[in-house]
């Protein structure tokens, strides 16, 4: 059986440093669940103290009626799988599935050993060393070692850090269909988008100690509530623009001059001068002049200044008459020619692919983090 997994006013200070600020998550039993951000965010550190590695400075943590923030790790029904997978080099691979239930007593391990090893589609490989494994196989033991003792939580810090992007790719589609036929509660530490996205029921966008955004992939990405959301999950295209009025459900923007249109659901802030945003693949680009509105949100005269061919895609940099540069993917479908640096466009996108954030924010936030390797967090 598994329990809800409750933080309470969860924080960690080291020295004068807030690492993590006053948490409030429950993770719900048997989810995927991933804490994403930049190095530094708090995401390892929330990890370590869910584990029992970090004593909370405040706050509590409980597994269903359980509270275990004062338990020892070991007495706890969590276990930790690690970027650095801390096999046994000299066990072989049934040994090191099997070292937990050994150490407990269980005298009749072997059948759930070989049942662990299955799971993870190594079952041949029970004789062979650690060494003699590829890192995605030796990912997969490192798993298998942790589910053989039935934890009520997995926790993941970056397992998936040390591989390269093919067989990543490969074995986030793996834990997945392992979280799903074992049914226990995956919590996974990330800096990478994709993968929380690829994996994950829900994620936590945590900046700065704090959990920024909660909820699920396509909520984060299609409607973010802070710029910091919204560059670090994916890229956006924010506007400056200023709200100017409202038509029945929608409220009107102005955009430099132009007057475009955003559902009311959409909008974080209702009143007074925001950030205008739109995802580059929701923009469709027409040769200037050559399209009607249509009940779509427009912005003319803009130019290609930039056009890169990525195979699935075709990404224009696009100037807007008040010099400001967008960015817009377009499917290669073959449907459509492609346009050439210099060619004179408009931009067209629907009212609803829109969002409205606090102008206050930074339209850089989150930006400077895309590329970051991860580290401690």
């Amino acid at each position: 059986m598994t329990s809800d997994l409750v933080l309470t006013g969860i924080s960690k200070r080291f020295g004068a440093q807030n690492a993590v600020q006053q948490i409030d998550l429950t993770v719900p039993a048997g989810a995927f669940f991933a804490l994403l951000g930049p190095s530094g965010c708090g995401k390892t550190t929330t990890l370590r103290m869910i584990a029992g590695l970090e004593e909370p400075s405040t706050g509590t943590i409980r597994l269903g009626e359980q509270e275990i923030t004062g338990l020892r790790p070991y007495k706890r029904p969590v276990n930790t799988v690690f970027q650095n997978y801390a096999l046994f080099p000299h066990l072989d691979i049934f040994e090191n599935v099997a070292f937990g239930l050994r150490r407990r007593g269980v005298k009749d391990f072997k059948p759930k050993v070989t049942e662990m090893l299955d799971l993870v589609e190594l079952g041949a490989f029970g004789k062979r060393r650690p060494a003699q494994l590829s890192g995605g196989q030796q990912q997969r033991v490192a798993l298998a070692r942790a589910l053989i003792n039935q934890p009520q939580v997995l926790l993941l810090d970056e397992p998936l850090g040390a591989l390269d992007l093919k067989l990543r790719r490969q074995m986030q589609i793996e834990l997945k269909r392992i979280q799903t036929e074992v049914g226990i509660t995956f919590v996974h530490v990330t800096h990478d988008q994709e993968e929380a996205m690829t994996m994950a029921d829900t994620i936590a966008v945590m900046n700065g100690g704090a959990i920024e955004q909660l909820g699920t992939p396509a909520e984060l990405y299609d409607l973010p509530a802070t710029t910091f959301v919204a560059n670090f999950l994916g890229q956006s295209n924010l506007l400056r623009a200023t709200i100017i009025g409202r038509a029945e459900q929608n409220l009107i923007v102005d955009v430099q001059g132009r007057k475009v249109t955003v559902p009311l659901p959409r909008c974080r802030v209702t009143e007074g001068d925001v950030w205008m945003g739109i995802r580059p693949e929701k923009v469709f680009l027409s040769r200037a002049g050559t399209e009607q509105s249509n009940g779509v949100n427009q912005l003319r005269g803009a130019v290609v200044t930039d056009v890169s061919y990525v195979g699935v895609s075709t990404q224009y940099l696009v100037k807007l008459s008040w010099d400001q540069e967008l960015t817009v993917f377009e499917q290669n479908t073959g449907a459509r020619g492609t346009l050439a640096v210099g060619d004179q466009v408009d931009l067209h996108w629907q009212p609803a692919h829109t969002f409205v954030l606090d102008a206050q924010q930074d339209a850089l936030a989150g930006v400077e983090d895309i590329d970051d390797s991860g580290g401690a967090g």
